[in-house]
């Protein structure tokens, strides 16, 4: 499935079954997550809300992620555990990442990074998309995103 609308409704389905409160803390998609999640049905049942820290002072001060590279897995595990504990949420994904055209934090174009948190359990990987177009980039990150979140809600 690589359709965001369906993808964020079948969030809310397992997410409603499941009575998981969500959250989502995103830099490199600005938002498109948490607008996918909040555009689903019954969204205000489970979604807690998102933080959207594009800029690496608001990842630094806001989220408390380490000096260093904001593109990187203590940024994104970081990234993950402020938010959810900011927002009261058992779960919650993190996802920051190189756009492109240019690199970023020394990794190439195309790099993310993700984290989910889950009732304090945190684990992170990280993705390289096959263009370093930034809209395409975008695109494989929010549909991962979602992706990410119905796999680890057993989907």
């Amino acid at each position: 499935m690589d359709d965001p609308e369906e993808l964020a409704q079948a969030v809310s389905k397992a997410a409603s079954r499941d009575g998981r409160r969500l959250a989502i803390v995103e830099s490199l998609t600005g938002g498109l997550v948490c607008s996918d999640l909040a555009a689903s049905p019954g969204s205000s049942e489970w979604f807690r809300g998102g933080v959207v820290a594009y800029d690496r002072t608001t990842k630094h001060g806001a989220l408390g992620v380490p000096d260093g590279p904001v593109v990187s897995e203590p940024a994104v595990r970081t990234m993950a555990e402020k938010a959810a504990d900011m927002l009261g949420a058992d779960l919650t994904l993190a996802v920051s990442g190189a756009g492109g055209p240019e690199p970023q934090d020394d990794q190439p174009p195309g790099t993310v990074w993700f984290a989910i948190t889950d009732k304090g359990e945190t684990e992170a990987w990280v993705e390289q998309t096959e263009s370093d177009d930034p809209q395409d980039v975008l695109r494989h990150t929010r549909i991962r995103s979602l992706q990410a979140l119905l796999d680890h809600m057993g989907e």
